[in-house]
């Protein structure tokens, strides 16, 4: 479980970073899933945005996709979400 903190501290690291993955109106798909946890294993934290061709809500979409990857959800703001799990090889080192 992420504090406050470390959440605003990876909120920071994503500030400038653009969506890596965009869902549409086909959702959440297998293929997405195993995308994005590989990308998490490989870099730890995520940034995906929701198309207008979406019909589910954002928050319904992080927290299926935080479910399936087994990840957290770090922020949800206007049609973008930021997910975390820790890789073995830690990459992200929070600040004491």
């Amino acid at each position: 479980m992420l504090t406050g903190k470390q959440k605003s501290y990876l909120r920071g690291l994503m500030n400038t970073e653009k969506a890596v993955f965009q869902i549409g109106k086909d959702g959440i798909t297998e293929n997405l899933v195993i995308s994005v946890s590989d990308y998490l294993e490989a870099h730890e934290i995520v940034k995906f945005s929701l198309l207008k061709s979406c019909d589910a809500e954002l928050r319904e979409v992080a927290f299926d996709l935080a479910s399936a990857t087994r990840s957290e959800i770090v922020q949800l703001i206007g049609r973008t979400g930021i997910l975390y799990r820790p890789s073995k090889e830690r990459k992200i080192h929070f600040p004491k």
